[in-house]
């Protein structure tokens, strides 16, 4: 039996939440039937205006597969090291396709509208190593404080994109 949610928005929100960083949800009937799961029934107009409100977009991943995403600047979660760095390794396997290093740079490719997803889930981890990165359509650009950092950083990327790697960088 699921937990007990209150039938609120703001649980409704954070359950929403919850489920898209949990896993790669890509249709609303498929988020209305896990919210089910978890005690909350929703209409579908409702759960609409509620992905509006959360700037949810759309992505597709490596497989071809379009997924929900929710940005993380304004979730007070995206300040927890452990949810940031859960957040990469699930972006990391759907979305990193491949890596260049030149010097203190990483050009990371994404399939066409996802640079923006991976972008803002390596900027959540707020790695020490990067000075900034920059989010195109389907490349990213990772500039790196030195050569070195470059090279351990895009090892670390790599790792998490093969399928079954944990959050520990």
């Amino acid at each position: 039996m699921p937990d007990a949610v209150p039938q609120t928005k703001t649980a409704r929100r954070e359950t929403i939440r919850a489920l898209l960083a949990e896993e790669a949800i890509g249709s609303q009937e498929k988020l209305r039937s896990r919210l089910r799961d978890r005690g909350i029934d929703v209409t579908q107009a409702t759960l609409s205006r509620d992905l509006m409100d959360m700037r949810a977009t759309k992505a597709r991943g490596a497989g071809g597969a379009l997924m929900y995403s929710l940005p993380e600047a304004d979730d007070e979660r995206g300040a927890d090291p452990r949810a940031a760095r859960v957040r990469l390794a699930r972006w990391c396997q759907s979305l990193l396709v491949a890596s260049v290093r030149i010097g203190n740079q990483l050009v990371l490719r994404t399939p066409v509208g996802a640079a923006n997803l991976l972008g803002s889930a390596i900027d959540a981890v707020r790695f020490e190593e990067i000075a900034g990165t920059i989010a195109g359509d389907d490349t990213l650009l990772v500039i790196c404080r030195s050569d070195e950092e470059a090279r351990l950083l895009e090892s670390s990327l790599m790792e998490l994109a093969e399928p079954g790697a944990g959050p520990e960088l």
